[in-house]
């Protein structure tokens, strides 16, 4: 027999509270779809009334499968529930279920709020008994309540107890600092149901200021909790709550969790947690953290020749799950720790079968090597990679060729008399055995300088003949750059990430001691493994 535990995302409240984040209502519309299509059971859409973005939100509310819900704060003292116009936005959102948030620590009652203990309590009270007798599903956020309940066991409970007899359907306990430890949260959890709250009434909220939110909810779980609550990426005010796509598959993928537990979410669901980690980070126009656990790029890479090695007889020797589980991939980097056994699944998974001891294996190898020296890198950097291994085995069709490039940067005065960048590149190729010679300027749809490089790109991209109709798609969305040595030999190592109109990211380096001829050699690796990929002929 499994118990049913709900996982209640508040991304698009809480998330918006991280710093740098600001949700439009379109894009918190796009994340609800994909909140709600992973199966979670609750999705916390913000707090109506306190920002234009947020009563927009409710106004277009999504129609959604999982239980939509509006935040908000229990009602102020001195007034009634049903004349506290904070509380009347929050309601007048129209959705099935409401949570509000409640001090439950006596030091910020009296130093925060100002009013007394009781009048605190009277205020819980009121406020989730007016919920339910307009037949909302209320939610209790006691706010504070480990540190509250280490300062003051007994109000902190009266607390609680007064949100559930006045019929709260989940009381929620939140570790609003992030400084209670999973130990911690564990015994005072178990507290909670030996005082009266029943563990399947009963909610953990955790933030990750000590690195253990995602433990900490664990450890409440352990402990009766039956509802967790969490963003995708760990997204939050400070360092963030806890994280949903570590939280999720661990859940359903790990003992005693998985044979424990039912969620509404599918292992068909599970496959599509990467995607939806990634295009949240989309989104918000940030680069993905490689190394999240379960949907980061590097989350399933081996760069080590011995590990690579024991992968290709049995992936488990060192992966805890299946990548395909969570919608990952296995990546096999190449560098120079690479054996021959690293480099031929490498290049298989870019369709590339060599068999043992060819003689082909060590020069590409010894190539990476030199390579690296000079400062390239091929681990983060597969689609160069896979474009050196065909050159050296004679696969790499040339489909254009670059005559000369010119780059100038101006820095002048505009017409409101400030001082503005203008960058411009010309780029000539031969392709078709015809000379192209193509023109283009930094400054994007805004009139805002993009820079040398951006200039470059599209230069580059602007006429390539009979191949134009396949990098029309192409854009850069990343571009990092890194000096590799110091003093007067510095050289500069420049990696593009590129993707496609099919949803295709591919990384290129490019490595020179001028910035913008590392730049130009990743933006031709780039259109190169985009031509190839797309079956170009040469």
């Amino acid at each position: 027999m499994t118990e049913r535990l709900y996982i209640y995302d508040t991304t698009l409240r809480d998330g918006q509270q991280t710093q740098g984040v600001q949700f439009s209502t379109p894009e918190k519309q796009a994340i609800a779809k994909t909140l709600d299509a992973l199966g979670v059971d609750y999705i916390e859409g913000g707090w109506p009334g306190a920002n234009p973005t947020d009563s927009a939100f409710f106004h277009e509310a999504p129609k959604t499968r999982a239980t939509f819900t509006a935040f908000g704060m229990t009602k102020r003292a001195g007034r009634s529930a049903e004349n506290d116009d904070v509380l009347a936005e929050v309601m007048n959102a129209g959705t099935s279920a409401v949570c509000l948030v409640g001090k439950t620590h006596d030091f910020h009652v009296e130093r925060a709020l100002g009013i007394t203990l009781e009048e605190n309590l009277e205020n819980i009270r009121a406020s989730i008994a007016h919920m339910v007798a307009q037949g909302r599903e209320a939610l209790f956020d006691a706010e504070h309540f480990f540190d509250g309940y280490k300062a003051n066991a007994p109000y902190a409970l009266d607390c609680v107890l007064a949100a559930f007899h006045a019929g709260a359907r989940w009381v929620v306990l939140c570790d609003t600092n992030g400084g209670t430890l999973p130990a911690e949260i564990h015994d005072i959890t178990r507290a909670v149901i030996e005082a009266g709250v029943p563990g399947d009434r009963l909610g953990i909220h955790t933030h990750n200021d000590t690195e253990s939110a995602v433990a900490g909810s664990l450890a409440a779980i352990d402990a009766g909790a039956r509802q967790v609550q969490g963003t995708l990426n760990g997204l939050g005010e400070r360092c963030g709550n806890a994280n949903l796509t570590t939280l999720i598959p661990t859940l359903l993928l790990k003992e005693p969790y998985a044979s424990t537990f039912e969620t509404g979410i599918t292992h068909d669901a599970l496959k599509t947690l990467t995607q939806a980690s990634r295009q949240l980070d989309d989104i918000l126009n940030r680069v993905p953290t490689r190394q999240a656990p379960y949907v980061g790029a590097s989350a399933f890479a081996h760069k080590a020749g011995l590990h690579a090695s024991a992968i290709l007889k049995d992936p488990t020797t060192y992966e805890h799950i299946d990548p395909e589980a969570v919608g990952n991939t296995r990546i096999i980097p190449m560098s120079n720790q690479a054996g021959q056994s690293n480099l031929r699944r490498r290049l298989a998974e870019a369709g590339i079968e060599v068999p043992p001891g060819d003689p082909a294996l060590p020069r590409i190898l010894e190539e990476i090597k030199t390579r690296e020296a000079m400062g390239y890198t091929y681990d983060s950097a597969q689609a160069s990679f896979e474009l050196l291994a065909r050159r050296e085995l004679g696969q790499m069709p040339e489909f254009f060729e670059v005559k000369r490039y010119k780059v100038t940067v101006e820095r002048r005065k505009n017409k409101y008399d400030r001082m503005v960048s203008l960058s411009e590149a010309v780029v000539v190729v031969k392709v078709d055995g015809d000379k192209k010679l193509s023109v283009s300027e930094s400054l994007d749809e805004s009139g805002s300088d993009r820079g040398p490089v951006n200039a470059l790109s599209k230069a580059l991209a602007k006429d390539l003949g009979s191949y134009q109709s396949l990098i029309d798609d192409v854009k850069l969305v990343d571009f990092k750059v890194r000096i590799t040595q110091g003093g007067t030999e510095a050289v500069t190592r420049v990696i593009i990430d590129s993707q496609d109109g099919q949803g295709r990211r591919w990384s290129t380096v490019g490595v020179s001691a001028n910035i913008v001829d590392a730049s130009f050699d990743a933006l031709l690796d780039a259109v190169n493994w985009k031509l190839l990929r797309d079956g170009a002929k040469g």
